[in-house]
């Protein structure tokens, strides 16, 4: 019968597992356990193997049984042994591999030389000295429970420290306990609806993200498209049209649509609140980017009209990054534990670390600081944009600029997949604007593209803006 141990060998610091399996000698086997682990790689040229005294106490050998099989190996090359360098794998001990046939790889497509797909912000900006700085006096800071099973609700510190920074920022009105943590709003939405706290059908604009309508559908929630004019969603379809007075809840992006840009204009913010109350309705507000504005006044929440009939939900993948998974839903009262049960008796999704983190970060400004540095920065981002056109097209009539991360080109009708693959000529990538479009939606077809500006570094964003000039079409 073969006999396992792990040991720990104290006097190096390290761990050596090694199997004594086999007939013969207890010797016999440990020569063969570390001949193996040498050969197959695992004990790799250069490995210092824990003293013998330390191995054979673990293993339960007398030290002479594991000195003599030392002695052997390092005899027969396997090994070496120096005064004051201990016992180590021989450097030529180069392990036995099985000949491999070499796979074929598919050709890789270039990386494009511009990228202007829209969603993505600086990455070279990540505040790396702050955050570091979070996360030590975080760690230092919190109790031992933080280390324990996750609360599925979040971390209290990061929850209060929400529930001051929306308020004070975003008009949001909540307290703690209705906030609830998650990785994202992908991740808001599968609990929504996966974990069927909420059912479709569901209203949603007639342009945004694919990947959210897509997510539903798994999911089982049929969506339904509202229309868009330059006022935002036309809200007044939810109690007009006939196919939309069945839905249960609205998705809406008040504060920025997505992707055509504009603020919903503040009747219609009212009357998606009044539709809400008075059928007993939700409305989903995703505040994708709400800190960034530039041209405006600031766009409060929708939420704070009525916070039991709106679910706020928020993120750090425009602020901060989307490597950093880290959002949040406000709920109404009635909905907590519901979401709660959702996502289970511990937290699954989101680090426990990095939610004490970015409770420190806005606990001490510096997400504050953060975000108005980047909002000048990504301000001149968009003037720069605006000059190139100005110059270069000025027949293109940019929207959405006021607010957010991207714009909207509007180009003439029929013209968008031609402008899109001459673009891709000038090694810029890029989205149009009908892939946003709702496959069911009723207004018409517009032409565009969805430029977004935060991604190129400041050393490629000139050469960016002029490759996309040249591909946009000539004056009519």
């Amino acid at each position: 019968m073969a006999e396992s141990w792990v040991n720990s060998a104290e006097r190096i610091g390290a761990d050596l597992h090694v199997e004594l399996a086999g007939s013969g000698s207890r010797r016999a086997a440990l020569i063969r356990a570390l001949r193996s682990a040498v050969q197959d790689g695992r004990l790799a040229p250069g490995t210092r193997l824990p003293p013998y005294r330390s191995l054979a106490a673990d293993l339960g050998l007398a030290r002479n049984t594991v000195a003599d099989a030392y002695a052997e190996l390092v005899a027969e090359g396997w090994l070496t042994a120096r005064q004051g360098s201990g016992t180590r794998v021989a450097p030529r001990a180069e392990p036995v591999r099985p000949a491999r046939v070499p796979k074929r790889v598919p050709p890789r497509t270039a990386a494009p030389a511009h990228n202007l797909m829209q969603g993505q912000p600086d990455a070279g900006s990540f505040p790396r000295g702050a955050w570091l700085s979070a996360a030590r006096r975080a760690l230092n800071a919190a109790p031992n429970e933080a280390f324990g099973p996750g609360d599925p609700q979040g971390r209290i510190e990061l929850r209060r420290a929400l529930a001051g920074y929306l308020a004070r920022v975003r008009g949001v009105r909540t307290t703690p306990d209705r906030v609830v943590i998650c990785s994202g709003f992908a991740h808001a939405l599968r609990l929504l609806f996966g974990g069927q706290v909420l059912r479709g059908p569901l209203a949603v604009e007639a342009y945004g993200l694919g990947f959210h309508r897509s997510l539903l559908a798994a999911a089982g929630v049929r969506t339904v498209p509202v229309g868009l004019d330059e006022q935002g969603a036309r809200v007044e379809e939810l109690t007009e049209r006939q196919e939309l007075k069945g839905v249960r809840a609205a998705l809406l992006t008040p504060a920025h649509q997505f992707p055509t840009g504009g603020p919903l204009h503040p009747e219609r913010r009212a009357a998606a609140v009044d539709w809400a109350r008075a059928r007993g309705r939700i409305i989903l507000e995703d505040d994708y980017d709400g800190e960034f504005r530039y041209d405006r006044e600031p766009v409060g929440a929708v939420q704070g009209l009525d916070p039991e009939r709106v679910v706020y939900i928020g993120s750090v993948s425009k602020s901060l990054s989307p490597a950093v998974r880290l959002g949040w839903m406000v709920l109404p009262e009635q909905l907590v534990d519901p979401v709660l049960a959702a996502k289970g008796q511990r937290e699954a999704w989101v680090s426990v670390l990095d939610q004490l983190t970015l409770a420190d970060l806005i606990e001490s400004g510096a997400y504050d600081r953060h975000v108005r540095r980047m909002r000048q920065r990504y301000r001149g981002r968009r003037d720069q944009l605006l000059a190139a056109l100005d110059e270069h097209a000025p027949h293109i009539a940019p929207t959405g600029i006021a607010a957010g991360l991207h714009a909207v080109l509007r180009l003439p009708p029929g013209t968008e997949r031609a402008v899109l693959k001459a673009a891709a000529w000038q090694g810029v990538a890029l989205d149009g604007l009908a892939g946003y479009r709702h496959p069911d939606a009723t207004v018409p077809a517009q032409d565009g593209l969805v430029v977004g500006y935060a991604t190129p570094p400041d050393h490629g964003y000139p050469a960016a803006l002029d490759a996309l000039c040249r591909a946009l079409p000539p004056a009519p």
